[in-house]
């Protein structure tokens, strides 16, 4: 069985091996302004996206913060 994390509670195959790879993986645009990351109920930095490893059974949460009124 191949190794699995969770993503926004929803369970998928860990194909990316950092939260920066995920995030690509996963944002619809380039520019990635407005987006926060937790994993394990821990938020991660931007500035430690790169060197955060992602591990079988992760929960990684992935939160984009808009604008309204």
């Amino acid at each position: 069985m191949a190794p699995t994390i969770s993503v926004n509670g929803e369970s998928e195959p860990l194909i990316a091996e950092t939260v920066a790879a995920l995030v690509a993986e996963k944002a619809q645009q380039t520019n990635r302004t407005g987006i926060a990351v937790a994993v394990n109920g821990a938020v991660v930095p931007r500035t430690a996206w790169n060197a955060t490893a992602l591990h079988p059974g992760d929960r990684i949460e992935i939160v984009r913060v808009l604008q309204g009124g």
